[in-house]
């Protein structure tokens, strides 16, 4: 048994992560912090909460300090640049972190961080032990890690619909693009113009065109997959919905790709298959089938989709989650799970509702 802390617990992903975190049975206690609502109870913020915690928290919002000292691992869902200061922590007191910022999704890589976060190392020596947490990339690297910088989630539906293909090398790598569309929940709960329901409702919008930070780690990740530069259009969307992410990635294919893709779509899925069925979380739909936010929403699922297209020369690859779960929280718990030797599905083995 365990004891878990969260510092940042009034976000949406810090809340995601106390909801789950109460139906873990290896998680004895739940200590939560937050600055904007500091000495408040969490289920007066939350009123879903309401009746939830039973004896795994008292709810009070403590400081970042109280929490850091009373839990074994922490969580922070913080903006970028500030975990670090946890993570020396946790390192010179035994303990461990998953951090849902930027701080540790880069490896030694300092320069990279500092061109598209504007933020100096200020822990350096704590960045020796980070390990990206991707569970399908890294998990006997995360059995052993004391620090996780979980992966964005753009990424996370990028990266896991393009590792198979990279890594058989079936795609020109020059130049893949990426159309992604998000829901509102991906510009976090402070308010903004962006988010701001006469902006965002009934308007769908591509925002930070070959700016998005994002593009930064799904190029370093496709890149360390492929074992050679990959170049990435990035293109996120705003669509007015609360939750999921929905990417569509497209692909010149590699002439050992028109080969294989040569007796049709169905030989690339086989090989998605391969790739990906021993992963819990990862679903390579059958054909005719096509990934829709709607059926991973509130689940850890990421559903994928194969399509070869324009006559056999282009890869066409969908892939959906939910943004709050795979592709934060439910992924942090992922990577305790296998942190500390649990079932990996434990807590996240949600069932996705059908409407």
């Amino acid at each position: 048994m365990i004891k878990a802390g969260i510092i940042g617990a009034t976000g949406y992903a810090g809340v995601e992560l106390f909801r789950i975190l109460l139906r873990h049975p290896n998680v004895e206690k739940i200590f939560v912090s937050s600055v904007s609502f500091e000495g408040q109870q969490i289920d007066d913020v939350y009123q879903n909460l309401l009746g939830q915690l039973g004896s795994k928290s008292d709810g009070r919002l403590l400081t970042a300090d109280e929490v850091k000292e009373k839990a074994d691992v922490l969580f922070t869902a913080l903006p970028h640049g500030i975990a670090e200061q946890y993570a020396d922590y946790c390192v010179k007191h035994g303990k461990k972190l998953i951090d849902l910022s930027a701080d540790f999704r880069y490896g030694m890589d300092e320069a990279t961080f500092k061109e598209w976060y504007k933020k100096d190392w200020q822990y350096p020596d704590v960045h020796k032990q980070s390990v990206y947490g991707s569970p399908e990339l890294y998990r006997s690297d995360i059995a052993k890690a004391n620090i996780i910088g979980n992966p964005g989630c753009y990424v996370t539906s990028a990266t896991l619909a393009l590792m198979p293909a990279l890594k058989h090398g079936l795609l020109n790598t020059d130049c893949i693009i990426v159309d992604s569309k998000s829901g509102v929940t991906g510009s976090g709960r402070n308010p903004s113009m962006s988010n701001q329901f006469c902006e965002c409702g009934e308007s769908f919008s591509a925002y930070k065109i070959g700016a998005h930070r994002h593009q930064s780690e799904i190029v370093r990740n496709c890149s360390l997959i492929a074992k050679k530069n990959v170049g990435i259009v990035f293109t996120p969307h705003l669509i007015p919905q609360n939750r999921g992410i929905l990417s569509t990635i497209y692909a010149s294919l590699s002439e050992e790709g028109i080969r294989i893709a040569s007796s049709g779509t169905a030989a690339i899925r086989e090989l998605y298959n391969e790739a990906y069925k021993n992963e819990p979380f990862v679903r390579v739909l059958p054909e005719g089938k096509n990934p829709t936010t709607r059926v991973v929403r509130y689940s850890n699922y990421c559903d994928m989709q194969v399509y070869v297209v324009n006559d056999g020369k282009m890869l066409e690859i969908v892939s959906c989650l939910d943004n709050m779960i795979k592709g934060a929280s439910g992924q942090a718990v992922q990577n305790m799970n296998i942190m500390y030797g649990f079932a990996e599905t434990t807590a996240i083995d949600f069932v996705p509702p059908a409407f």
